[in-house]
């Protein structure tokens, strides 16, 4: 004789303690579920909502320069600490703290670069006096004077520095690009290309003997500082001024322009960039990857910080305040959660890198909840109330007034393009893509 048995697992309905929530089984058949896409389009809608009501990107500002802040360095070590430059002195903070622990005069004139050794030990400075300083990351005891560890006197003025990623190796710009060991007192290898200068030099995190640099003539340089000679470099319409390494694709980068835009290069293809990131209505002036690789943000002369995602050509966020003038210098931390922005009006200020994200511990709860939403906005994205209120942004009148106007302008130049093309022989006028329109050549 057979008997039939309800089987149960207590585990599947009884709670572990009497604080929990009550477990009630569900049965996920679509069927039973009819209104259940209008239920999530709805959830998605009010998530959307409540995140642009709770951005409030703004965390704090470091005061302690009495110049405009000229350039920054992250600790590769530690997250709280953070090294800024300004005219003749150079500061380290403590951003837990939010307070400047160490003042050194570190130059006579502006401090123009500033790096942190690869293990955490030292830092280095370069000015417009014509040195590089060695110093020590520890504060020096009472009593003790704060002196250099190493200083090494160039033949021109230095305008950037960095360092390798595992050896005890640095580069320099300024008339040329001096690579330096630090055991001695002039370069090991010097590069120059007929430039005047060149305004900023970057190591490839990954192929760590693989360097960067932009230069006055427009052109972008790569090097291997395994080799005699430079590689190869991309002149375009106009200057760039900065550049940063993706830190997770060893071929990427992506440099600031002069006229207004950012581009991505593959350095294997340098004929066109894969993208132009446009969005800022005046001279970019620095940019900065997030760790995981994935975005990065920009300081432009327009007194605004925009975040993109690598692949896209519009940035995602933008940051502003009344005071803020021109931003000159800008860092993602090591930890992908805050932004450093240092400006014109001798202030440094932190950002959160996603503007509606709480901080501090979260419940279980509160984690689940906030994948749920951020699931249910990623599938309503393209619905057009979501996507409106998602990208909505307000701006101070003169940024909102100029890119409308660079809006027109662009247009303008798109139709009078088409109207010469119509009224010309077929094919004596190509098309020329955005892509291809900024760059002049490349040399190898």
């Amino acid at each position: 004789m057979k008997v039939k048995v309800l089987s149960r697992n207590p585990d599947d309905y009884v709670r572990e303690t009497k604080l929990d929530i009550q477990r009630v089984p569900r049965n996920y058949d679509p069927s039973l579920h009819p209104f259940e896409v209008p239920r999530e389009y709805t959830r998605a809608l009010n998530a959307t909502k409540l995140e642009r009501v709770f951005a409030k990107p703004f965390l704090a500002s470091l005061d302690g320069h009495r110049d405009g802040v000229n350039c920054m360095a992250k600790h590769p070590k530690s997250l709280s600490t953070m090294l800024s430059g300004s005219f003749s002195n150079g500061l380290v903070w403590n951003l837990t703290k939010r307070e400047c622990v160490r003042t050194l005069q570190a130059h006579e004139g502006f401090v123009r670069g500033m790096v942190v050794r690869f293990c955490g030990t030292s830092f280095f400075t370069v000015g417009d006096d014509k040195t590089i300083k060695q110093w020590k990351m520890e504060t020096p005891g009472y009593g003790e004077e704060e002196e250099p560890l190493n200083t090494i006197l160039g033949k021109s003025v230095f305008t950037c520095i960095d360092h390798h990623q595992k050896e005890g190796v640095f580069v320099t710009c300024g008339q040329q690009v001096d690579i330096w060991d630090e055991q001695r007192s002039s370069p090991i290898r010097s590069f120059s290309w007929g430039v005047d200068s060149f305004s900023c030099v970057r190591f490839n995190p990954v192929e760590t003997e693989l360097l960067a640099s932009c230069a006055s003539d427009r052109s972008i340089v790569l090097y291997d500082m395994r080799e005699a000679t430079p590689l190869k470099k991309v002149i375009m319409n106009m200057r760039s001024n900065t550049l940063c390494w993706n830190p997770m694709e060893a071929y990427n980068f992506t440099c600031s322009n002069e006229d207004y835009n950012l581009y991505t290069y593959d350095m294997r293809y340098l004929d066109k960039p894969f993208t132009v990131h446009m969005d800022h209505v005046s001279a970019v002036l620095d940019v900065d990857y997030s760790p995981t690789g994935k975005e990065f943000v920009s300081a432009s002369f327009d007194k605004t910080i925009r975040i993109f995602p690598k692949d896209s050509g519009h940035s995602r966020e933008v940051y502003h305040t009344k005071r803020m003038q021109h931003v000159i210098s800008i860092k993602w931390s090591s930890d992908n959660k805050y932004i450093l922005s240092a400006s014109d009006e001798m202030n440094i200020r932190l950002w959160k890198a996603n503007a509606a994200e709480k901080l501090g511990l979260l419940a279980p709860r509160e984690k689940s909840a906030v994948n749920y939403s951020q699931k249910l906005k990623e599938k309503f994205q393209h619905h057009p109330q979501i996507r409106r209120i998602s990208r909505h942004r307000h701006l101070p009148k003169s940024i909102y007034s100029q890119s409308k106007e660079l809006r027109v302008m662009k247009e303008a130049r798109r139709r009078k393009e088409r109207n010469v093309r119509k009224h010309s022989k077929p094919g004596s006028m190509p098309v020329v893509t955005e892509k291809e329109k900024h760059v002049v050549t490349v040399v190898k």
